[in-house]
């Protein structure tokens, strides 16, 4: 059978943890989850609710493209609430989950063979969708005096584009209003298209996360009910793109995905009113920062940014390893704990680097501190 090289491309490595992970836990062993960026609770009580009226009550069946009209319109009236922004609901294109929104956006965006920048270490499934669709992705590599954010002399003029996250992943730093103004500026001097990653924004602890769209309205948006809501398995995001160009991402959301799921759609509606539950969660996420903040360096793990959001620490060890696959495998078989090796997120520099999740309930992360800090003292 045929191949084509577009295929090609490397695996996600903490979904490989998380099988192994798995695989320990058949086995009988008590496995501590810190690899997955994946809340340990479910979709709000709200949204499984409305779920379950509208399961008794419609065929759920395709929804129009760009997703309903009702979450659209819910979705423009979150940027009112939390920045300020009075957004047009024709400008918000419902999807198959942020994945879904980067394969619109970069089909859309860019032509293949063009060439499309991304900090280092960041979400590894930018590399790998850019190498899927002909792109060429530009890593950029990013300095802890920055806070592991690009800056703009950080980015070279031949890019057709430019991806940025905020709050990031790993590291769960964000940029200030200044800093993204900067970013956004650099790439309309060049003539590139400006992606802003948001799906962690509602995560954060000091300070909030500003959006591009506060900025300009000539970028292109995307974000996710996965982290904030809670509500990864669901699959379903959104993105907000220039009024001018609608079309063109409808076309294409049409063919690709026809709709994203309706069941999702549903509800994620609901869960845009159940903020309440929804703090309450990141309260959670807060007193876990803290553990780790506090317990880390305890364990041996120093040399971190203290995340300004998300649900991530970013520990620099190549004072322990060269090796942070073999690392993380010794951790997992040593120490009952599953940890991301930095290799997803930094092909240059991540095998001297791990990420700890703190998504997990406060008891598993407290646990997993005290396995940790064992761990090294035996190592």
């Amino acid at each position: 059978m045929r191949a084509s090289r577009r295929s090609e491309v490397d695996p996600f490595i903490v979904m490989d943890v998380m099988e192994a992970a798995r695989q320990a836990e058949a086995a009988g062993r008590s496995i501590i989850h810190m690899e997955v960026g994946q809340p340990s609770t479910p979709a709000p009580a709200g949204a499984r609710a409305a779920l379950s009226r509208a399961l008794e009550a419609d065929p759920l069946g395709y929804t129009v493209a760009l997703g309903l009209p009702a979450l659209r319109q819910r979705i423009a009236r979150l940027y009112r609430d939390w920045y300020g922004i009075e957004l047009n609901p024709d400008r918000v294109i419902v999807t198959p989950g942020s994945s879904g929104a980067f394969l619109l956006a970069f089909t859309a965006l860019f032509e293949a063979g063009e060439k499309v920048g991304l900090g280092e270490p960041g979400y590894p499934s930018y590399r790998q969708i850019l190498k899927a669709l002909s792109l060429e992705p530009v890593g950029l590599p990013t300095r802890s005096e920055n806070r592991l954010q690009p800056v703009p002399e950080d980015v070279p003029s031949d890019l057709a584009g430019l991806i940025v996250a905020s709050p990031a992943n790993p590291s769960g730093t964000m940029l200030s209003r200044d800093s993204l103004a900067a970013l956004i500026e650099r790439s309309s001097e060049i003539g590139a298209a400006f992606v802003s990653d948001e799906i962690y924004h509602g995560i954060q602890y000091e300070g909030r996360a500003i959006s591009a769209l506060e900025i300009s309205d000539d970028v292109c948006v995307i974000n996710s009910f996965s982290k904030y809501f809670s509500m990864t398995g669901w699959r379903v995001g959104w993105m907000v793109v220039p009024e001018a160009e609608v079309r063109r991402y409808e076309r294409l959301a049409q063919n690709m995905f026809i709709c994203p799921p309706h069941v999702s759609q549903v509800a994620a509606l609901a869960a845009l009113d159940c903020d309440g539950e929804l703090q309450a969660n990141l309260a959670v996420y807060t007193e876990n920062r803290r553990l780790m903040l506090e317990g880390l360096p305890k364990a041996g793990f120093d040399r971190i940014a203290p995340p300004d959001g998300a649900f991530y620490v970013y520990a620099d060890v190549s004072e322990l390893t060269s090796d942070s696959l073999a690392f993380s495998r010794e951790i997992l078989a040593e120490a009952g704990i599953a940890v991301t090796p930095g290799l997803d997120f930094d092909p240059a520099r991540g095998a001297g680097t791990l990420r700890f999740s703190y998504a997990r309930a406060t008891a598993d992360i407290a646990e997993g501190l005290t396995r940790l800090r064992d761990f090294m003292g035996r190592r």
